[in-house]
């Protein structure tokens, strides 16, 4: 369970009336208070900085070519293959930002060179290769006869693969801004914004910036030869710089800032006279205008990161960001809108697993939390772990042992690092996973002291990826815990929040809104700004899956609310993603949120980051009830009694909730306790307060060898007739629950059986051996176990007394528990 968060708030220091007055000529619709205050706090002191932070017209942004000699290399480099009408390969990378690049690269270089005659581009798969160059690809490119590779997003650290393609007569020229090398590769040019200084204002290119650098000398050196203007590759650059989470200063902001007008205004254009209609349909879809920064971190960038994550393959998104074919780009974006809803799901699963098995550990003795199942898709690793590192304030690894093997090097979602080979050795068993960190723990230097026990591995501070072999999982854990500890010494992980400002629900709206906007884009080092919001309530809560975009439900659940407090009478609306209206505190709470615009409900609301019950909620009352006590659930125990079926067909609205699957943990019977007392807590009246009757019969259980002959069965049924099937469906059928379930798949896979996952169904597959009866195997032996212990719990919540169940409840409201 994740444990309980601690807040901080951000220390303020009053700035000068001269700075506010100054702030207010951009902010005419309020006072600026709350704008000069968090650009005081974030560094922003004198006139000249705050116009050019402000006002991207009076910022001076850098020159190309101070990348200085290695610019000079490339363009001769390119100067060269004009000339001489060489083939050049573009080599990307298959996140958003690499994804970007590579189409800022395909117009930019294709106004010089004939594309997919004289220029092509190649992404690698990310469910079957790593980031960066590697032999197979650059084989395939020789052939075609390419005699040149200019990288982007990639290959920095690619020594080997390098030095491989020159030996085919190939050249290349690195655009980058991930690690450097120890020393300077083979190539014609690398360029990256890392060899400068930090402080410099071309340090935090992300891969897309650093593209359009070389775009824009190339105009500059072969003036009169480009057909389109090199500002209308600036939308790009806005997508890749805001969807890969660089830090937003210096050129990075100047960059976002212009590109992010591009975009807008390419949006307002008729569908068939827009410049990227691909972009346009995808900002439909997600119903976005392109004129926020969250238009693409929420919106555009995560569909972009989706199709590689889901199918592998995300080359199409190229021919999307690129093409003025209306038609075909719409029929990509729709395909496209689906990976992203079938990203969804899958990272709801894989979160709800993950979620369980963090159940099972005990994190006041866990540092780094490492967990692995067969059963989770590589593709949405990061992104779980990235949810589980902010909700337990540890750095999260999680890795797949899906279809056991080599699959390229298990990469660094978005941390899109190349890969560090450690080992030749491909043939055993690799597990493979993502890793992200918090709390400034250099994520990647713990993964790397630990490089002995990986294969491979690549990363930053605060995201990697990693493969391993199955069997050091054990060890690898332990000593990545031992060696954090270590380093921490005293120092304890706990999960935080940070608000910038405290408001009240009276401040919230259009003025405050169009007053912090002025700090837009925000991103690393300018966050959005998180507005803290003390001793409020939450009214006409209700939750719902979401749909996509073809009306189809989708397992991704969103909260809407009103949300009140004393500052004023009327109630402010809201949003909390990935939450059931239950977890909402009773009583009065304080909450974090951050200020939207919803451009789809033209309306402006909060998104909620965190909530708590306020520490003057015990004292507070609402409506008539006085909440100076906890609720207590009123339990009707209608266990074991025949009428308990006819009361359940007969149910109404005012009917008390009805429990009739028997639980096996205290933890689902709590759900249900929650759910009552949430239903219950705008009651006057005891009279009028939610039941919930407990109405499950003794479990009639078969044995557990039985179960397991009966898994055997139908799975060989289901492999003879090539059916596929729901994990809800084989449920149903054995009767057990979903994690005995992942056992007895993982000892199915022992006796030959190949399991696969195909969106929600799963196909079962047999190559028939003498093992499938053995009971004495060691997986089959731990299903076996899992079982009786599934049992065993079944029949103790059949006979528990009323009364246990009664002071378990009144135990965990009285202190304050999620129940």
């Amino acid at each position: 369970m994740p444990e309980q968060q601690q807040w901080t708030i951000v220390a303020t220091e009053q700035p000068p009336e001269w700075f506010i007055q100054a702030v207010k000529q951009h902010t005419p619709l309020s006072s600026g208070m709350y704008a000069a205050q968090l650009l005081w706090q974030r560094g922003i002191k004198d006139n000249q900085q705050l116009t050019a932070f402000i006002n991207y017209k009076a910022y001076q942004p850098a020159s190309p070519f101070e990348f200085g000699q290695e610019m000079h290399l490339a363009i001769a480099r390119l100067q060269q293959a004009y000339n001489a009408k060489e083939k050049i390969a573009i080599w990307g990378d298959f996140d958003a930002d690499g994804i970007t690049a590579t189409s800022v690269l395909w117009d930019g270089l294709g106004q010089f060179f004939t594309q997919k005659t004289q220029l092509v581009y190649y992404i690698p798969n990310r469910l079957k290769e790593s980031h960066g160059l590697n032999n197979q690809g650059i084989d395939n490119l020789a052939k075609q006869g390419c005699k040149l590779i200019v990288t982007c997003d990639t290959g920095s650290t690619n020594l080997e693969e390098i030095i491989y393609a020159k030996q085919l007569g190939i050249d290349v020229i690195v655009t980058d801004h991930h690690t450097l090398p120890t020393e300077r590769p083979p190539v014609a040019a690398i360029i990256n914004p890392r060899y400068f200084s930090g402080e410099h204002q071309l340090f935090n290119l992300s891969g897309v910036a650093v593209a359009y650098k070389l775009v824009e000398v190339l105009y500059q050196t072969l003036p009169n030869i480009a057909k389109y203007p090199l500002e209308d590759l600036l939308d790009l650059v806005a997508v890749g710089l805001i969807a890969d989470l660089v830090q937003l200063s210096g050129d990075c902001r100047y960059l976002a800032q212009l590109g992010i007008q591009r975009l807008q205004a390419d949006f307002q254009q008729p569908p068939a006279a827009r410049r990227r209609p691909g972009v346009g349909r995808l900002l439909e879809l997600c119903q976005k205008n392109g004129d926020r920064p969250t238009d693409i971190s929420f919106g555009l960038g995560p569909r972009i990161n989706a199709v590689s994550r889901i199918q592998g393959d995300a080359g199409f998104c190229v021919e999307l960001l690129t093409s003025r074919d209306v038609k075909r780009c719409h029929e990509l974006a729709e395909v496209t809108e689906l990976a992203n809803t079938r990203r969804k799901s899958l990272q709801k699963d894989v979160q709800a697993q993950v979620a369980q098995k963090l159940t099972q550990l005990d994190l006041s003795t866990t540092s780094v939390i490492v967990l692995e199942d067969a059963q989770w898709p590589a593709g949405v690793l990061g992104l779980v772990a990235g949810q589980i590192a902010q909700e337990t304030g540890r750095p999260t690894i999680l890795l797949s042992t899906e279809g056991l093997g080599e699959q390229g090097s298990g990469g660094a979602g978005e941390a899109g690092e190349e890969i560090t080979s450690l080992s030749s050795n491909s043939a055993l068993p690799l597990a493979r996973g993502s890793a992200r960190s918090v709390n400034s723990v250099d994520l990647y230097q713990l993964v790397k002291d630990q490089a002995h026990l990986l294969y491979r591995f690549g990363g930053h501070p605060f995201a990697a990826g990693l493969s391993l072999l199955v069997e050091n999982i054990p060890l690898f854990t332990a000593a990545i815990n031992q060696q954090l500890r270590q380093s921490l010494g005293s120092t304890t992980l706990t999960p935080t929040v940070q608000a910038d400002l405290t408001v009240t629900v009276a401040d919230l709206g259009k003025e405050l809104f169009l007053e912090l906007k002025v700090l837009e884009p925000c991103g690393m080092g300018n966050p959005v700004p998180k507005l803290l919001i003390q001793n409020c309530w939450f009214e006409n809560a209700w939750h719902r899956n979401q749909q996509d975009w073809q009306g189809k439900k989708v397992q991704y659940i969103k909260t809407e609310f009103d949300i009140r407090d004393d500052s004023g009478r009327s109630a402010f609306p809201g949003l909390w993603w990935g939450h059931y209206k239950d977890e909402l505190p009773i009583g009065r709470c304080d909450c974090i949120a951050e200020l939207d615009y919803n451009t789809f409900k033209k309306r402006y609301e909060i998104r909620l980051i965190a909530v708590r019950p306020s520490v003057n909620s015990a004292l507070s009352t609402r409506n008539g009830l006085n909440l100076s006590f906890p609720l207590t659930p009123l339990i009707l125990d209608l266990r074991n009694q025949e009428h308990s079926k006819k009361a359940t067909a007969n149910a109404t609205q005012d009917s008390p909730l009805i429990l009739e699957d028997c639980p096996t943990s205290w933890e689902s019977l709590r759900l249900w306790l929650r759910r009552c007392l949430t239903t219950s807590r705008f009651a006057s009246t005891l009279d009028n307060q939610q039941q919930l009757a407990i109405a499950w019969s003794k479990p009639k259980h078969q044995s557990p060898n039985q179960v397991w002959l009966t898994l055997v069965g139908i799975a060989k049924y289901l492999s003879r007739t090539n059916q596929p099937v729901t994990r809800v469906q084989l449920l149903e059928k054995i009767g057990i629950s979903d994690q005995t379930l992942l056992v007895g798949i993982k000892a199915l896979k022992s006796f030959g059986f190949t399991v696969k996952r195909q969106d929600n169904y799963l196909q079962i597959t047999w190559h028939p051996s003498d093992r499938a009866e053995n009971l004495a195997d060691e997986a089959v032996t731990k299903f076996l176990a899992a079982v009786r212990e599934e049992q065993f719990q079944q029949q103790y919540f059949a006979e528990v007394p009323l009364s246990t169940i009664m002071a378990i409840a009144n135990s965990d409201n009285y202190m304050g528990t999620k129940l």
